[in-house]
């Protein structure tokens, strides 16, 4: 069985903040509050690929970043989700926390895994708003995404065995088949 080896950094997108507005309008003095809420952050999803048979992609890329939401707007309006991102690898994958060294997945085919999920976005002012506090100055900030240390180790086995008494040159034959 060679198992192929690669240590990543993932770190989710944070949510975005609410935001402290107030209603304006020509002829309305005082409006109330319409503050908007921020958008969540993107998850990082690791999937299968079965055209995939090697970690080598992450040979020189070591962090993965998804997408932080986008801050709450004036007039209630949400800020924009945060867009999830996507980590091809191939089938047979073993994803383990590099830390605790804790299977945390292991990847057939066809499957999917959430590996770090993004934060949630945060409250604007006019959630807070009550009869009896009708002008909240502040707002929920938003909430921060995952982030792990990660080994992705690749099981695979092999397509050809050599069997054989000791010194009859299996490994010189090996060593000129694959130069």
């Amino acid at each position: 069985m060679f198992i192929d080896k690669a240590n990543i950094i993932i770190r989710a997108g944070n949510g975005g903040n609410g935001i402290v507005s107030f209603h304006r309008e020509k002829y309305i003095s005082r409006g109330g509050p319409d503050g908007g809420d921020g958008g969540k952050g993107g998850s990082v999803i690791f999937e299968v690929d079965p055209g995939e048979n090697t970690l080598l992609p992450f040979r020189y890329r070591h962090h993965f970043y998804a997408e932080n939401g986008q801050d709450g707007k004036s007039s209630k309006m949400y800020g924009k989700n945060g867009q999830d991102l996507i980590i091809k690898i191939p089938p047979g994958t073993i994803i383990r926390d590099k830390n605790t060294g804790k299977i945390m997945f292991d990847i057939g085919r066809d499957k999917r895994y959430v590996a770090a999920k993004g934060g949630k976005g945060g409250w604007g002012n006019s959630h807070f708003a009550t009869p009896t506090r009708q002008i909240p100055r502040f707002a929920k900030s938003g909430g921060k995404g995952e982030e792990k240390e990660l080994t992705l180790e690749l099981k695979m086995l092999a397509d050809v065995g050599l069997v054989g008494m000791p010194n009859v040159g299996k490994s010189t034959l090996l060593s000129v088949m694959s130069a």
